[in-house]
């Protein structure tokens, strides 16, 4: 077939399954998928929506596990034009239901291992009239398997370009979609200058999160698939897992988080050796600050393979590090090219100085551009002008580089000072007790504020005072006083998003809850 990727990305799958349909596409513990396969079953899909008048401009919500289904309805909405909606299935029914019935889908497609909470989850979208269940059976719901049987799994014609919706877990208030009007192809990266660059049919990506946040399903998903690439989807990550999988699949492309590579450094010695890493090309890091001592270490260990940026589901930023560049201003997020525009401002909407903390505005694509799906009011507070933020704040230096030091959401103000909480953790987690930690402001009738770090430990150490006042004291050693903690608490496990992102205001509620 002829490859027009510009005008479809989504028929890139139809291209591959034609270039070489015998290669292993889709690989996760619930099944694999050639790429003759994954493209059979998009055109089932695509006539079963069809057969059920849902086409161009609708709705699809999905709430799926790592499993091949989910890349079989991704493939087959991006061919279709429907705009395709996955959901994080860590959700209660309730909230589930809350998106699929924002986002207007009139397609349903769940997990059987979710239970009654996809059932709860149809009571709110009554415009969900095809229910569609996978991996089991669900009152209300049809099996998956017997709805494509009876379809075609020849190419469709008349293809058109679909879109995806996601929704931002925000920080109050209900998630919202992020939506785009102007639906802009995912290209092929092919080019072999490029450092991501694939090779059809030979390179393999693995997925380390779950498909339904932005960034496993962009770099982890759509651009191996998109370019021929076979990937390997992890059903929950484990550090040691995570090398045996590299080893065993030949990895050469992988996303992670700041989390998943503290995780890997903490193996033991013998397990980092047992692993041929070889195969590895390029890793990508971001979603949250990464320590530098630890981003050190990875390159130390991985090579000057990891790539670290600084973006949004929303677009915009242009940030983007290699290790080498990185190693020459450690802690960076990278500097962007001179086709990206983006300020730091303080509270008024002035820019700030070089080197001065503020919050960081990127200037929103002129094609492709977002807006909040039904939520103008979100939207507007978000903009000024044509620059948006998405609260987090950071500096640039002399040359031009950002740093991030935390979020609005998350900063502490004790005494009128401004505390960021990111540079507290960092030097914290550099104590071999401390496997995670988090901090935060507490109440304190005084200061407004005080600096607490709640802290995560190493298997077999156990909390006591005196380690507490070694962590403060250690804080001390490599902080201003008044960023060190005045006390530590200890929890079992701390919180984190799908995304790996500790959930700062999760561990911040309880101390304000009166």
């Amino acid at each position: 077939m002829e490859l027009d990727w510009a005008t479809t990305h989504g028929m890139l799958v139809a291209y591959h399954a034609n270039q070489h349909p015998d290669v292993t596409a889709v690989q996760t513990n619930y099944g694999t998928r050639t790429f003759a396969e994954l493209n059979a079953n998009a055109n089932r899909i695509c006539r079963l929506l069809t057969s059920n008048g849902i086409g161009p401009g609708d709705s699809v919500a999905v709430v799926l596990k790592n499993r091949p289904e989910f890349i079989d309805v991704l493939a087959a909405t991006q061919r279709s034009g429907i705009r395709f909606t996955p959901i994080n299935f860590h959700l209660k029914g309730e909230e589930i239901g809350y998106i699929v019935d924002n986002c207007e889908a009139k397609a349903f497609f769940a997990d059987a291992d979710l239970g009654p909470a996809i059932a709860e989850a149809t009571n709110d979208a009554p415009k969900a009239t095809l229910k569609i269940v996978v991996g089991g059976s669900t009152a209300g719901f049809d099996d998956y398997d017997d709805s494509i049987a009876p379809f075609d799994g020849d190419d469709i014609e008349d293809a058109a370009l679909g879109g995806t919706m996601l929704y931002t877990s925000g920080t109050t208030g209900r998630p919202k979609g992020v939506y785009r009007k102007d639906r802009v192809p995912i290209a092929p990266i092919w080019d072999e200058s490029e450092p991501a660059a694939f090779s059809p049919g030979v390179s393999k990506a693995l997925c380390t999160g779950p498909a339904y946040h932005a960034a496993p399903l962009l770099i982890d998903i759509v651009r191996p698939l998109w370019s021929g690439a076979g990937i390997v989807m992890m059903d929950r990550w484990e550090a040691e897992e995570t090398l045996r999988l590299i080893e065993e699949h030949k990895i050469t492309h992988s996303h992670m988080v700041a989390t998943m590579f503290h995780r890997l450094l903490q193996l033991p010695e013998e397990s980092k050796a047992r692993y041929d890493l070889s195969s590895l090309a390029y890793i990508i890091h971001g979603a949250a600050p990464c320590p530098v001592h630890v981003k050190q270490a990875m390159i130390e260990w991985f090579g000057p393979i990891i790539w670290e940026y600084y973006a949004a589901t929303e677009g915009g930023g242009g940030f983007l590090v290699g290790s080498e560049e990185w190693l020459t201003k450690p802690g960076t997020v990278g500097k962007p090219g001179p086709e990206f525009d983006n300020k730091i401002l303080d509270d008024d909407g002035n820019e700030v100085a070089t080197g001065e903390i503020g919050t960081i505005y990127m200037r929103a694509p002129q094609q492709g551009r977002f807006e909040y799906y039904k939520d103008s009011e979100k939207t507007g507070g978000s903009y000024r002008g044509d620059y948006f933020t998405l609260g987090d704040m950071g500096y640039f230096d002399e040359d031009g580089y950002l740093f991030l030091t935390g979020r609005t959401a998350e900063l502490i103000i004790s005494g009128g000072v401004n505390i960021y909480p990111q540079e507290v953790d960092s030097e914290i987690l550099k104590h071999e007790a401390v496997l995670d930690v988090c901090t935060i402001g507490v109440p304190n009738d005084e200061w407004g504020e005080e600096v607490r770090s709640v802290v995560q430990l190493q298997p077999g150490i156990e909390p006591s005072d005196a380690l507490s006042e070694e962590l403060i004291a250690w804080a001390k050693e490599r902080l201003a006083n008044f960023k060190c903690p005045r006390s530590i608490d200890y929890v079992d496990e701390l919180p984190r998003s799908a995304a790996g992102k500790i959930q700062r205001r999760v561990v911040r509620a309880p101390y304000w809850d009166s």
